[in-house]
């Protein structure tokens, strides 16, 4: 595997999940794999999981890191082609990325949409630009349009709790303060879809996903009527895709609380807002999955070091 930037590039789920699992046993098993290797994590965006999770997952293979929040500490940064430099941006992509190349030997990048203009944030100018001008490895740790880091590390949490052979798996849609991006809800929707589950999506009307990336999934508007029979219930918030980027429902009817969900096990990717989100009756009861699935996270992104490593 050259890059990792979409849960696209994940040849055969259940085999990836086997070995992470097996990583997860032996963190250590491959520490000389990375030695005088070192990973350049860019963040354009703050981080915590993400951050210190990938971080670890480099240092248990035995790779430097070098870390960079790129908004902050470095050179403002110019993506446009043929443009006229005289504003702001002292840095052509071209560069910088050719630059962080010769430092590096995989880079991982993580860059929010501006949920302003689809037709941009979808083409992914940051991913893509390290993906053309870099001659090393990139790793997606969240871009405009999706999370696959976060996405595969969610495949690991349910194969983990699961007691059933096909268990329902619904992700709903839980009300926030802010207008969040898709990209989380894209990258689960696409593993769920490559898994052996009863998937279903619930949220209200207006905040149908992409159907680009939904496909034939089934989505159901009533999350009462979806939450029947759930074995996981997976909630997180994203903004209008049709109405791109806003915020068109802002009342609690659809926070998730365990009287809605019974004894289904409940997940979220975190940072989570207690009771506008989920009540805490669910977030600190024994289903609640939260916890481990931040500790997943390591162990899918070392899967995803150690393949890039020994290719």
């Amino acid at each position: 595997m050259k890059h990792f930037t979409s849960i696209k590039d994940i040849s055969d789920i259940h085999s990836w999940i086997k070995e992470a699992k097996k990583i997860k046993e032996n963190p250590l098993k491959n520490k000389n794999l990375g030695k005088n290797k070192t990973l350049g994590l860019l963040f354009f965006n703050s981080s915590l999981r993400t951050r210190l999770s990938t971080q670890k997952a480099a240092l248990n293979l035995g790779m430097n890191t070098i870390v960079m929040n790129v908004s902050e500490d470095a050179w403002g940064i110019e993506f446009e082609n043929e443009s006229v430099m005289n504003g702001t941006s002292a840095e052509h992509i071209k560069e910088a990325a050719a630059v962080v190349s010769q430092y590096c030997d995989v880079i991982a990048v993580r860059a929010f949409p501006t949920l302003k203009d689809k037709e941009k944030d979808e083409y992914e100018q940051v991913l893509n630009a390290f993906l053309k001008y870099a001659s090393v490895p990139i790793i997606n740790m969240e871009s405009a349009t999706g999370h696959p880091l976060q996405g595969l590390t969610d495949a690991i949490t349910i194969a983990e709790n699961s007691t059933k052979k096909r268990p329902k798996v619904v992700l709903s849609w839980a009300p926030h303060v802010k207008a969040l991006p898709h990209a989380v809800p894209n990258s689960f929707i696409e593993a769920m879809q490559k898994m052996d589950v009863d998937f279903v999506i619930t949220n209200p009307e207006v905040y149908n996903l992409d159907k680009n990336i939904t496909k034939n999934t089934t989505i159901i508007h009533d999350q009462k009527e979806a939450f029947k029979h759930a074995d996981f219930v997976y909630a997180k918030n994203w903004s209008s895709y049709d109405d791109y980027g806003q915020i068109l429902k802002t009342d609690l009817d659809w926070m998730i609380t365990k009287e809605k969900i019974g004894d289904a096990k409940f997940m979220h990717c975190l940072p989570v807002r207690r009771n506008v989100v989920v009540e805490d009756a669910v977030l600190d009861s024994k289903n609640s999955l939260v916890i481990q699935q931040a500790n997943n996270r390591t162990f899918a992104a070392q899967l995803v070091l150690k393949k890039i490593l020994e290719n």
